[in-house]
């Protein structure tokens, strides 16, 4: 098995990435107590079972899959739940499943008896290279993403790439939107050998890459003080459009707003690879919202400090800069990929 190691002093944590390592789940995590395996109803229901058999007093909750679930109904019910079953500040929480339950199981570890123990086993690639790492946790409120939440984070991180057979394409490609965004803001190299058609990179090594571009980041500014702040490169403007298109029929994915985000903040050749490389995925790379709703929605981002938000620059591949600008000025700059009514 290949570990990683979360370095926080006395709250380091490994992140285990390997084949097949949900089935050593109670050599990797401490289970022999109580036990809540929170997931949802698009996963596999294996996985969870996986986690339950390693369990001392194992509970499972399943929730409905989709952002909606990210709401403080479900993380009352959750919380609701604990109390029912007698857990205590010695048990802990294993999120089973997507972004979605780990910042909804994760919020509610932080916060249950002023937390307890919390394990992730993402089921995305997605969440594999990115929310299940780095100790952010949170549900979405009146309508705006991530509003209410935590800084938490887990005791062990199972990142199983056999899990991944289960994904459709779309899932597939929202993973590979954030695996696309830490290499363009830090990895120049990796970027380019996703470009290179003639190239087969082994899903592990690119989990592998992602994620140790996170843990250095994060390790080093762990609260979004400052560098942390390169994780969002897409998330200002894919947030805004997450949240409007929260509203439509068919609603985007988490992955596919940060494409747009992604595409809308850059420009020259900086936007024509990143174009060239998001069609490949099948990602989004055009958007029509009304702008009084778009306007609104930016001023409500947590980054947002007196009407300015900080936003996150490419200016060439493997590099980034950070420029705190108005919300005219966003909107100037993404005009050729996002269109108003």
């Amino acid at each position: 098995m290949s570990t990683l190691t979360m370095d926080f002093d006395e709250r380091s944590y490994d992140i285990t990435v390997s084949r097949g390592a949900i089935k050593h789940a109670s050599e990797l995590f401490a289970l022999d107590r109580r036990v809540l395996v929170v997931t949802d109803d698009g996963v596999p229901a294996q996985y969870s079972k996986a986690i339950a058999d390693a369990a001392g007093e194992p509970h499972i909750l399943t929730i409905r899959h989709g952002e909606a679930s990210k709401c403080p109904e479900r993380y009352l019910e959750i919380l609701k739940f604990m109390l029912a079953c007698g857990f205590d500040r010695h048990d802990c929480v294993v999120a089973v499943g997507g972004g979605v339950v780990g910042d909804l199981a994760g919020f509610a570890a932080a916060t249950y008896m002023r937390g307890i123990d919390l394990y992730n086993v993402p089921t995305t690639l997605l969440s594999q290279v990115d929310s299940s790492v780095g100790g952010k946790t949170a549900i979405d409120f009146l309508g705006y993403k991530n509003v209410v939440g935590a800084f938490w984070q887990p005791k062990g991180v199972i990142v199983d790439p056999d899990v991944l057979e289960s994904l459709d394409a779309r899932q597939f490609a929202c993973g590979m939107s954030e695996i696309i965004k830490m290499f363009a803001t830090s990895d120049g190299k990796m970027f380019g050998r996703l470009e290179d058609k003639t190239q087969c990179i082994p899903v592990e090594e690119i989990i592998t890459a992602a994620l140790r571009i996170k843990m250095n980041v994060v390790e080093q500014d762990e609260h979004e003080a400052g560098l942390r702040r390169v994780l969002n490169f897409g998330h200002t403007i894919g947030h805004a459009i997450e949240s409007i298109s929260a509203d439509e029929p068919y609603p985007l994915l988490h992955g596919e707003c940060v494409a747009l985000g992604m595409l809308a903040i850059t420009e020259g050749e900086v936007r024509r690879r990143l174009m060239h490389l998001l069609h490949r995925y099948d990602l989004p790379t055009a958007f029509r919202c009304d702008e009084s709703r778009f306007r609104e929605v930016l001023l409500h981002d947590k980054k947002a400090q007196s009407g300015d938000i900080t936003v996150v620059l490419v200016d060439e591949i493997g590099s980034f800069s950070l420029k705190t600008e108005t919300v005219d000025s966003i909107i100037a700059r993404i005009k050729g990929v996002i269109s108003f009514s």
